[in-house]
């Protein structure tokens, strides 16, 4: 074991020793891992001396939580496998939130977290620093899988089942702990030369694809619903040619933002929590569901009464009719989606019948229905939420990624933007607070290895800017090419908009924070404060610029109201 001077807590000797921590980093190398995220921690210390002697290149976040936003957000931009350092107990607790995140959207992640020494584990309590009853309990709900390595000629193995089964659709991080002495102790086990994950096949079942034929080519008003699976499948070569095969109007869930072509003529865009759209998906005769299980926000909070019959494609054997009986095809959905494009050609089933939804077309019912919607938004005061999104989207140019909080503009995002050629990412599937910089962060890095252009944008509100606010010395120590956009309502913004339309007023919503400006700056990180007429000219105006840097917008924005309600 590493002996340490306790004044600085740094290694004395051993360094040179290769050691079980070195075939962490090996197995990781040859399966492709080009970065990690993490922080450093007593019982992981034989991780980060590996390190050294690797050409992993390490991103030291402030807090967990937000090395797993930053992971996350580095696999959804490059659509490669996200690595995560934890040490023992607090380092590896903290991570959950963002872990949960990544589970519910179906990022593929390798968790590797730290253990206290073998002869602590079990069912006694030694007293040591960090020790919890079952770690891997823990993380049950927020991963694939977990598992404990108990003897260095173990960890290459368990590493590549672990990248194996996070690519394996459905999509998740998998958690992985080595205690200490595992990681630290001198080693006889050769390096590790070659690796090889490969995802599990994940096809559709024959008989079910011929059934949906069936009800498709009959069908007269098809329509579609695209969720996050859509994206992670890449399905969405498949799902154009589905769609215009069909004749189907096509709407995309603030997952599957960006699945289908903004202004396609059968795009519904992603306006899924208005009754205007609810009303066209509930009409529709055989409604086909690809990666959403038709959840909160898809069924337009539950008030989806769907008329039709329903074909839902989903990896998650769970999500299957979790919320609406109907045809459930267990696949992933790039091999779903291709696999009933071929068997809908092959049918003829564009030429099997007239697609018409009560003698109108389906082009024009899409465009009735959008123009139906931007007709109820010019209805109610919102000329300034209209034009402050759209200042932003010309602002970002048309390839650039964007990674968006828990904030209004975020709910604004998820209906109105158009990802254009770049990707739009949020914290939709489990809505924690604090994704968006570090998740930006992530990404960022992670477009800079592939040689694509790295410059992204993070947006986030004052009150869950604040929960990674540390991250601004991540960025700047990393010179990541990170613009941060907060919008600045002092408050819980959305909270407060709910509480005030449900009681009357709100109640602990309002937050003193600092002046964002002014800390940005304490960071070394370029900022600017700019009136909401101008946030488009000060982000491209940032854009331009070098590293990290900070606009501040202090403006009060409003939802658009609610349709369920009505």
């Amino acid at each position: 074991m590493i002996d340490f001077d306790p004044g600085t807590a740094a290694p004395t000797k051993g360094t040179n020793q290769r050691n079980g921590g070195d075939l962490v980093v090996e197995t990781l190398e040859a399966l492709g891992a080009k970065t990690v995220f993490g922080i450093p921690g007593q019982h992981a210390l034989g991780l980060f001396d590996a390190m050294g002697r690797g050409n992993l290149h390490f991103v030291s976040s402030r807090v967990e939580n937000n090395s797993a936003f930053a992971a996350d957000g580095y696999s959804r931009a490059t659509g490669e496998v996200g690595v995560l350092f934890l040490s023992t107990g607090p380092g590896a607790l903290t991570s959950l939130a963002g872990l949960q995140e990544a589970y519910a959207t179906g990022v593929p992640m390798v968790v590797v977290a730290s253990q206290i020494p073998l002869d602590g584990l079990g069912a006694r309590r030694k007293g040591m620093l960090h020790q919890l009853d079952d770690q891997k309990a823990s993380a049950a709900n927020v991963t694939k899988s977990q598992r404990l390595i108990q003897h260095a000629s173990g960890i290459p193995s368990a590493i590549q089942d672990a990248w194996t089964e996070a690519i394996s659709s459905p999509q998740g991080p998998v958690w992985i702990e080595i205690p200490q002495n595992v990681l630290l102790d001198p080693i006889m086990v050769p390096p590790v030369e070659d690796a090889l994950a490969e995802a599990f096949d994940n096809p559709p079942r024959v008989e079910l694809i011929r059934e949906a034929v069936k009800w498709l080519s009959t069908a007269e008003r098809p329509a579609i619903i695209a969720g996050g699976g859509t994206r992670r499948g890449r399905a969405e070569k498949s799902l154009l040619s589905i769609a215009e095969q069909l004749r189907a109007p096509v709407i995309c869930t603030p997952g599957g933002n960006g699945a289908f072509p903004w202004t396609h003529e059968l795009s519904l865009q992603s306006w899924i929590e208005d009754r205007y759209m609810t009303d066209v998906l509930e009409d529709a005769d055989v409604l086909i569901v690809i990666g959403s299980s038709l959840g909160e926000v898809t069924s337009n909070y539950f008030t989806f009464e769907p008329r039709g019959r329903i074909i839902q494609i989903d990896a998650e054997p769970r999500v299957l009719e979790s919320n609406r009986p109907g045809l459930g095809i267990r696949a992933d959905a790039g091999q779903a989606l291709a696999a009933l494009d071929e068997a809908l050609a092959a049918a003829g089933a564009s030429d099997t019948v007239t697609r018409s939804w009560h003698g109108t077309s389906p082009e024009d019912v899409v465009k009735e229905s959008l123009a139906k919607v931007t007709a109820r938004l010019e209805s109610q005061d919102l000329a300034k939420e209209l034009k402050f999104m759209a200042d932003i989207r010309e602002a970002v140019p048309a390839d650039m990624q964007t990674f968006w909080d828990m904030t209004i503009s975020a709910y604004w995002g998820w209906s109105c933007w158009d990802a254009r050629q770049g990707q739009f990412h949020s914290a939709q599937g489990a809505g924690g607070l604090g994704y968006g910089f570090p998740a930006a962060i992530g990404g960022a890095v992670g477009l800079e290895t592939t040689g694509k252009p790295s410059r992204v944008l993070a947006v986030s509100g004052d009150g869950s800017s604040m929960y990674s606010i540390s991250e601004l010395a991540t960025a700047k120590q990393h010179n990541v090419p990170v613009t941060w956009l907060i919008v600045d309502d002092g408050g819980y913004g959305i909270l407060r908009e709910y509480m005030v339309g449900a009681f009357g007023q709100a109640t602990a919503t309002e937050l003193a924070r600092p002046d964002f400006v002014k800390l940005a700056e304490s960071f070394g990180v370029p900022a600017r404060r700019v009136a909401p007429e101008e946030v488009g000219n000060a982000l491209k105006a940032s854009f331009a610029a070098d590293g990290p840097n900070v606009v501040v917008v202090e403006t009060l924005l409003k939802m658009f109201g609610p349709t369920h309600l009505d």
